[in-house]
């Protein structure tokens, strides 16, 4: 059969925008390991980007805030320090009222020192009295220069982590509060929130802050610990900064298994999008042979328990049960009685 000069010109053009293609329309298995091996490569060189990009990003956000993290400590520690009382609060005992009246004091004392720098009368030292209020993981303070310091310390399993600062400005009651500074990292939607609840809600603001603090090392802190107590049987994890996209595989087991977690909103601790596929590795090997594709199973079982335990606690049930799992729903299949 002859091909006219416009087939074959045709073809020409087929063949080098598809190399793995011949011309007849036959696979060329010599082109698709080259290929293979590229796209392997490729694969580990993103990965390694992506590493790189994640361990940049938290470099420069934590240098960026360590200098107004150091100031802003030592600004609160003397706060606490010249502090008369420290009241806990509970429950409806924090409120807008209580705000209000942190507001009041915070104005009265700039009004008292403007009018002691106009006049040379000696400090009543019972007015310079300081309280600072505990509400949960916050502590609130009056700071210097009509400003409200609120001091958030986060936990993981009842041990203490890491120290959050949010300064608000207050000029006077007739306009609303605003964010002067704060330590908070840079990926947490503070800005919005802002926007959304202070000037409407300060309190529910305040409160909501503290909520995302704290999830986010509470997942932080979850991701960490599988590493540390699981990282020789991780082969790749990959997170986004604030942690609400987690993804790992695992490949020292029989299986390949590969969990991908979402999470709804920035101050969930437990995911709601959960996905967990499983390949076996001899089926791996196998398709490399045959040029087939291995068929996946997503396990139910681990979906389940990432679901409704934390982490860490779900990785230990997932590798604990993984062994029989995979006998049941793939050498089974391949030897029925």
């Amino acid at each position: 059969m002859e091909v006219s000069d416009f087939e074959e010109e045709t073809l020409k053009k087929r063949h080098k925008k598809n190399p793995f293609t011949s011309s007849m329309g036959e696979v060329n298995f010599m082109h698709e390991d080259d290929d293979n091996d590229r796209l392997e490569t490729a694969r580990a060189r993103f990965s390694n980007v992506i590493k790189r990009h994640t361990a940049l990003a938290e470099r420069l956000s934590r240098d960026s805030d360590k200098m107004i993290f150091e100031r802003l400590q030592k600004e609160f520690e003397a706060a606490r320090a010249s502090q008369a009382e420290e009241v806990y609060l509970d429950g409806e005992e924090w409120n807008d009222g209580l705000l209000a009246t942190i507001r009041e004091r915070v104005h009265m004392e700039v009004d008292r020192k403007a009018m002691l720098a106009e006049t040379d009368v000696i400090p009543n030292h019972h007015v310079e009295e300081k309280i600072t209020y505990r509400v949960g993981n916050k502590v609130i303070c009056c700071l210097e220069g009509a400003r409200i310091g609120i001091q958030y310390e986060t936990t993981f399993a009842g041990d203490p982590c890491e120290l959050y600062h949010l300064v608000l400005e207050s000029k006077s009651f007739l306009e609303k509060m605003t964010v002067l500074e704060h330590t908070i990292p840079f990926f947490l939607p503070l800005r919005e929130a802002e926007n959304d609840l202070l000037s409407s809600n300060a309190m529910r603001f305040i409160d909501y802050i503290g909520e995302l603090l704290q999830a986010y090392v509470d997942r932080k802190e979850q991701v960490r610990l599988i590493k540390e107590l699981y990282g020789n049987q991780i082969g790749e994890l990959y997170h986004s900064l604030p942690y609400h996209i987690i993804e790992f595989v695992l490949d020292d087991f029989p299986c390949k298994v590969i969990v991908s977690l979402r999470y709804a909103d920035l101050v969930s601790v437990l995911p709601t999008r959960v996905r967990v596929i499983a390949w076996p590795i001899d089926q791996f090997k196998k398709s490399e042979v045959m040029g087939a594709h291995p068929s996946p199973r997503r396990l139910s079982y681990a979906e389940d328990a990432l679901k409704s335990m934390s982490l860490p606690e779900a990785y230990a049930e997932i590798v604990l049960r993984l062994p029989q799992v995979t006998q049941e729903n793939f050498f089974e299949d391949r030897n029925p009685s």
